[in-house]
Parts: structure tokens; C-alpha cells; sequence
């Protein structure tokens, strides 16, 4: 319970030895993190490291006791968030090449070797949409943005239907009656997506948003006429995008 470690502090912990198992999917951290070194001595101090990646080698895949052939974009079905919370609907161009898989497909694999079949049965993204979305709702009760409950029961053919779409959402107007729920034609809840804090309502508990005042410093290295420029890798604490 509780949350999870973020990306430096798993490598911390990887280190250290309190964590001596690591599956590390569809990123390169030994390239991207921000102490190469320090990523470098965590993984080959760990027990079992996995890493399930598009490419037949990287950099982080030289420390891997395990590697997973995983589909790519191009190859993916599901769906896709992006920034302004606008959910998209994504189906594969191309077919998985090679002995390659979907991630869902690898841990449902794995969870039924470990025992957990019965809680990892999918057989298609809908239905781990299904799930996600109604865990979205579980104990809200208005307290979080992210509700896509009403989302919950999407049969396989709304979900292949589905038009992208922006939470949070208003009140559902009208759905789907049963003998349309599997119509291709029209296959979606209707729904209508709302501005988030329109309501001049914060998620907190008094309603009211949290203000952090912060004291401007000026950056410990800055130009002269003798250095006019200063050079930047890119790395920073907590950035992986490569």
C-alpha cells in the first residue's frame, strides 16, 4: 500500500539491495536517468533484472538476465492520454513482428505462472480499459478529477468505436440502450467533457486551491564576456525522456 518509488529512488533502493528485482519497460534508464554511473552500479548489483524493449539491443539491455520481445507503437492496440487529458482510441498499422507482445500479454503470461491467472484473465484491452476506468470511480464521490466510471461497462464494440474524448465529464446525457449497445454505427456513451475547476472548486478538502510562494534564486553558473555560453546535457533530476 502506499506510493510506489519514483524513478531515482528505485535506483537508489536497487543499490542498496532493498530491492533486488526490477522489470524495467519500454525505456532505456542506463541512457536516460540522470546518474549513469549510479544506474550502472544498481543493475548489476540486482538480483534479476528484465526488460522488455522494441530493440534487439541498448544500453540498459546489457544488463538484463531476461529480455522481452514488446510491440512498439505501430504495433500497439489500446488507447492513448495525452496532455490535456483527451483519450484516444489506438489500433496497431502493423502486426507484432517476431515473437513479440503486447505488455498486457507478457504480464498476463507471467501473473498466470505466479498463480494469479483468475485477476490477470484479458484477452482484449477492453476489458483492462473496463477495469481501470472503474477503479477510476472506486471511493470518489466527486473527491478526484480522474472519474471514468461511466466508462466502465463499454461492451468490445463501443470500446473499438470509441471517439476520443476529455475528462473530466459532465453527468452522462444519454446511454446507450441495450439494443444498440453493440451497434457499430453508433457505439458510444454520450458524454460531454467539462473545464476542470469551473466550478472554482479545487480537489482539496476545503475547496480552495494551494498557493506554494517560492523565492527566486539566480542560477549558480551565468555568462561572462570570457564563457558567453553554458553548456547543458540535458539531465536533470527526475527527466528520463530521451
Amino acid at each position: 500500500k502506499g506510493q510506489g518509488l519514483k524513478a531515482v529512488d528505485l535506483f537508489n533502493a536497487i543499490e542498496s539491495g532493498k530491492v533486488k528485482f526490477v522489470w524495467i519497460m519500454g525505456t532505456n534508464p542506463v541512457v536516460s536517468m540522470p546518474n549513469r554511473g549510479q544506474v550502472e552500479r544498481a543493475l548489476s548489483k540486482c538480483d534479476m533484472v528484465v526488460v522488455s524493449d522494441i530493440v534487439e539491443s541498448n544500453d540498459t539491455l546489457n544488463y538484463a538476465h531476461i529480455a522481452l520481445p514488446a510491440t512498439g507503437w505501430s504495433e500497439k492496440d489500446g488507447t492513448v492520454t495525452n496532455s490535456e487529458r483527451r483519450i484516444s482510441r489506438q489500433r496497431g498499422i502493423l502486426p507484432p513482428p517476431g515473437s513479440a507482445k503486447h505488455d498486457w500479454q507478457i504480464l498476463c503470461e507471467v501473473a498466470g505462472k505466479m498463480g494469479f491467472g483468475e485477476a490477470f484473465n484479458f484477452t482484449h484491452p477492453s476489458q483492462i480499459f473496463c477495469e481501470y476506468a472503474g477503479l477510476t470511480g472506486y471511493q470518489n464521490n466527486g473527491k478526484r478529477q480522474l472519474d471514468l466510471s461511466p466508462l466502465q461497462a463499454l461492451s468490445e464494440a463501443q470500446y473499438n468505436g470509441l471517439s476520443p474524448l476529455q475528462w473530466p465529464f459532465h453527468t452522462v446525457i444519454k446511454a446507450e440502450n441495450t439494443a444498440s449497445s453493440n451497434s457499430k454505427s453508433n457505439p458510444n456513451p454520450r458524454l460531454t467533457s467539462k473545464r476542470p475547476f469551473e466550478d472554482k472548486r479545487f480537489s482539496t478538502p476545503s475547496g480552495k486551491a494551494k498557493l506554494i510562494p517560492v523565492t527566486y534564486r539566480a542560477p549558480l553558473q551565468v555568462t561572462s564576456d570570457a564563457y558567453p555560453f553554458v553548456v547543458n546535457s540535458g539531465r536533470a533530476r527526475d527527466q528520463w525522456h530521451t
